[in-house]
C-alpha cells in the first residue's frame, strides 16, 4: 500500500501537521519522493501506530525517539513494550461495572443529586458512557459501594467526596513512596541502560508481576493495625466520661469566746486546742445525725401502729 500524506493521516488517526512534526523530530522516516509527490508506505503507518501506542502508555516524545532508534538498530522493542504492558496492566482483580442513572439515584435513597453526580465524575468514581446520557461506567464497584453504605449511615454526599479527595492524596503519596523504594532497591539495575536490553526488560516485567501484590498487602496489613489501634483508643475516649472536678469549699473560721478558748487550753494544752475543738465539733455533728435517724425511725413505727381510719 502507498499513501499520500492525507491518506496516511486518515488511516493512522494522526493529523497532517503531526506527521510532519514527527518527520522534523526524526521520529518518522522521510517519504519517498516521486515527481512532485511524497509517497508513504506501510512502514510509516506502522511507525505512527507505534508512536501512538507509546504516547498512550505515558512515554514522552524524547523517550519514544530513543526507543525507536534502538528498534532501528536491531535491539527490538518486545521486552520494553512487554514491561510497559505489565506496568500498565490492572493492579487489582476488581472488574468494572455499569450503572444507570435510575439505579444510581435508587442506591442513594431515591433522591436525584446532579451536583453529587458531577462530583463523582470529576473524581473518577463514575465515567460517562459515550452516547448514553443515563448510563455510567463504574471503574471500582467497591468504592461506589462504600459511598452507598456511608450515605445510608447518614454521611452527606459532599462529606464523602471531601473524604475521598483527602484519602486519595494520602494513598497516592504511599504509592509514590513504594515505587521510589522498589525502583531504588530492585529495578535500578534493569533500567540503567536507555532503553534497557531485551533480557533486562523481560526480567523487570517478571519482577513487576511478582511484586505487584506486595503494595496492596503492605497497605492492608498496616491499615488493619492502625485501625485496631486508633479505633480502640477513639472508642475508649468517648466511653470514659470524665468526672467533673469536685468543688472544694473554703474552710470557714469560727470565733469562739475567749473564756471558752482559755478553758479548752487549760484542759488539753494550748498546742492541742485546735484539734480538740475540731474533734468535738465532728462528734457533735455525728451525734445529731444519729439522733435524727432514730427520731425518724420511731415516728415511722408510730404511724405503722396507728389503727386504720374507718
Amino acid at each position: 500500500m502507498e499513501y499520500r500524506i492525507e491518506d496516511l493521516a486518515h488511516h493512522s488517526g494522526a493529523t497532517v501537521r503531526t506527521i510532519r512534526a514527527y518527520q522534523d523530530r526524526g521520529l518518522l522516516p522521510r517519504p519517498e519522493r516521486r515527481g512532485r509527490s511524497n509517497v508513504y508506505g506501510e512502514a510509516h503507518l506502522a511507525r505512527l501506530r507505534q508512536i501512538a501506542d507509546l504516547l498512550d502508555r505515558g512515554y514522552t516524545l524524547a523517550s519514544i525517539k530513543e526507543l525507536l532508534e534502538a528498534w532501528d538498530a536491531g535491539r527490538g522493542l518486545g521486552g520494553v513494550l512487554g514491561l510497559a504492558a505489565e506496568v500498565d496492566g490492572p493492579w487489582t482483580d476488581e472488574k468494572a461495572d455499569r450503572i444507570t442513572r435510575a439505579e444510581l439515584d435508587a442506591a442513594f435513597g431515591g433522591t436525584s443529586d446532579d451536583a453529587a453526580v458531577a462530583d463523582a465524575v470529576a473524581l473518577g468514581v463514575l465515567e460517562p458512557m459515550p452516547g448514553r446520557a443515563d448510563e455510567f461506567l463504574v471503574p471500582s464497584p467497591q468504592e461506589l459501594a462504600v459511598a452507598v453504605e456511608l450515605h445510608a449511615a447518614g454521611v452527606p454526599l459532599s462529606a464523602i467526596s471531601g473524604h475521598l479527595r483527602e484519602l486519595r492524596g494520602q494513598v497516592e503519596h504511599i504509592a509514590s513512596r513504594f515505587l521510589e523504594f522498589t525502583t531504588e532497591h530492585v529495578f535500578a539495575r534493569y533500567l540503567g541502560n536507555h532503553p534497557p536490553t531485551e533480557a533486562d526488560a523481560a526480567e523487570a516485567a517478571s519482577l513487576v508481576r511478582r511484586l505487584r501484590p506486595l503494595a496492596q498487602q503492605s497497605v492492608d496489613a498496616e491499615l488493619a493495625r492502625a485501625m485496631r489501634l486508633f479505633a480502640t483508643r477513639h472508642l475508649r475516649q468517648h466511653l470514659e466520661a470524665e468526672e467533673p472536678p469536685q468543688r472544694t469549699e473554703e474552710p470557714q473560721s469560727v470565733v469562739l469566746p475567749a473564756s471558752t478558748m482559755r478553758a479548752v487550753q487549760a484542759l488539753v494544752g494550748e498546742g492541742n486546742a485546735a484539734a480538740f475543738i475540731a474533734a468535738a465539733a465532728e462528734r457533735e455533728v455525728q451525734t445529731r445525725t444519729l439522733d435524727s435517724l432514730t427520731t425518724t425511725h420511731r415516728n415511722s413505727e408510730t404511724v405503722d401502729q396507728m389503727p386504720p381510719i374507718a
